[in-house]
């Protein structure tokens, strides 16, 4: 059940480790880094070294929360398609 406080934000009840692993799962960990410049997505990725960092990082976070909703908008489109015949 939707929280009444969050209505319509995708990222409500979302941890920072599953919208790290899903973005790494989509673009790659060297698309990420192409997207946001950081470190912790180009030299030795893993999930657990980018939310060390992301934790700490308010500007990073805030640039990993827009790429996934970037991402969520970029996939719907896709989709909403009916399958072809």
């Amino acid at each position: 059940m939707p929280d009444p406080h969050q209505p319509r934000n995708p990222l409500h009840g979302l941890t920072l480790e599953a919208i790290v692993t899903t973005l790494s799962a989509y673009y790659g960990w060297a698309g990420l880094a192409e997207r946001i410049p950081v470190r912790c997505f180009s030299h030795d990725p893993s999930v657990a070294s980018s939310l060390k960092f992301l934790r700490k990082t308010p500007w990073a976070r805030e640039k990993v929360e827009g790429l996934y909703l970037f991402m969520l908008r970029e996939r719907r489109p896709r989709d909403e398609l009916p399958p072809h015949d």
